[in-house]
């Protein structure tokens, strides 16, 4: 098959749908398949354009067999309405004329967020007349408003009519969760036009790796540390606040280390409350390179899945499949019957706690703290878990097949030759 992935964020960042999209596309060509990406210039989770990439409107790349298609977006490191606007108009418009310059796919994969890219895909749509699949990641705006980073009604139902217009577009739609299926069809989604795809973790790449000798470990001093470790985005939705206050309620256990792994910009607002509160007792790190994340998470004896109370309950943090695959116990802050919590359950691979309670996540860790072979256990269940239900093999198939199944469906009714687009080549 010829496959357009059609996806704001790819590689080179670092974390969130990136790495599972750039994964999706290289698996997808090592089954023999053409693909190439249609996705923004790298800017997160910095929302800064990286500076190889700089002073450009469109640029294109190879990596592994796949051709990436990049284009310009008007990022700004503090998006508000307007600059969010500007941001996904920008990524809508560009986006769309690069697509266009290239062979002719059978079938578009499309991911969400960005939930206004649905438009330029449902007008590719038409041009190329092929199928198109929604690959959704987040259920927008549901999740944004219920956590605050949308309040304006008119920019509210703006979203909302882009999330119906996105449904009904789409020929199919995946979902990562059974709760997301649920909140579509309550939403009048046909439930034939679901298909639940779970997201996956490489679980060659990310594997229980010994503590001792840990270069992680090593190079920040932690060799003799209890590691308790965060790693990801720090945003509102992730209320991370909540481990520098757990932190303060363990400080007389002197060998427990909280370790904050963020994007620098936002470890700020961590650094003045750590500071205000006179913790000494946590390490605040940027991001190391995807090749080390392996050894960071290692260095680990218990990592930490945050969650504000707030947050929708079909969220599923891409972290979760990650963390059950490193093999430390997790303990998990989220909120009760959401989809993260069911994961962690249902692994047998950690605790679950109320989120935003910092007494309680005080005690959790140290309970575990306490128990060496309860930890053991935990983090095994976790690992196994996680081969048996979140293999990259697994989910690739899941997609391959998918994809297939509309392609053949769509070359059994084929278009009158005089109607069937041609090749179109546009320079920017």
């Amino acid at each position: 098959m010829r496959i357009l992935i059609y996806s704001y964020n790819y590689h080179p960042e670092p974390i969130g749908i990136a790495p599972l999209m750039t994964e999706l596309a290289e698996g997808l060509v090592t089954k023999g398949h053409e693909v190439r990406v249609v996705t923004a210039m790298p800017n997160y989770p910095q929302r800064k354009i990286y500076p190889d990439y700089r002073g450009q409107l469109y640029c294109e790349e190879e990596r592994n067999g796949v051709k990436i298609q990049r284009c310009y977006v008007a990022i700004h490191p503090n998006p508000g309405v307007i600059t969010r606007i500007l941001l996904d108009g920008s990524f809508a418009l560009l986006s769309f004329f690069h697509a266009l310059k290239g062979w002719r796919p059978d079938v578009i994969l499309f991911t969400s967020p960005s939930l206004p890219a649905c438009i330029p895909v449902a007008l590719l749509k038409l041009v190329y007349g092929c199928p198109t699949v929604l690959s959704l990641q987040d259920i927008l705006p549901e999740a944004a408003v219920r956590t605050g980073l949308i309040s304006n009604r008119v920019a509210i139902r703006i979203f909302e009519g882009l999330e119906k217009f996105a449904y009904a577009s789409a020929t199919r739609i995946g979902v990562i969760t059974d709760s997301f299926s649920r909140n579509l069809i309550s939403k009048g989604v046909p439930a034939k036009k679901i298909k639940r795809i779970c997201n996956w973790v490489d679980t060659n790449f990310i594997c229980p790796l010994p503590k001792d000798d840990n270069s992680f470990r090593q190079t920040h001093g932690l060799q003799d540390k209890f590691v308790v470790l965060y790693s990801g985005n720090i945003a509102r939705t992730q209320g991370v606040r909540t481990i520098i206050h757990a932190a303060d309620a363990l400080r007389h256990i002197t060998n427990i280390e909280f370790v904050i792994v963020g994007e620098e910009r936002q470890l700020g607002d961590l650094r003045n409350l750590r500071d205000e509160l006179g913790v000494n007792n946590v390490t605040l790190l940027p991001f190391t390179p995807r090749k080390e994340l392996p050894t960071m998470l290692a260095a680990a004896d218990i990592s930490l899945i945050m969650q504000k109370a707030s947050v929708v309950g079909f969220n599923m943090p891409s972290k979760t499949m990650v963390l059950l695959a490193s093999g430390r116990p997790i303990v998990a802050s989220v909120p009760e019957g959401g989809a993260a919590a069911q994961a962690v359950q249902d692994s047998g691979g950690g605790l679950v706690i109320e989120p935003e309670k910092p007494k309680a996540l005080a005690r959790a860790i140290q309970e575990l703290y306490n128990d060496p072979e309860r930890r053991q256990q935990l983090g095994k269940r976790g690992r196994s878990f996680a081969i048996a239900n979140y293999s990259f093999e697994q989910s690739l198939e899941a997609y391959e097949s998918l994809l297939a199944s509309l392609v053949n469906k769509a070359t059994a009714t084929p278009i009158p030759s005089t109607l069937q687009p041609k090749n179109i080549s546009l320079k920017p």
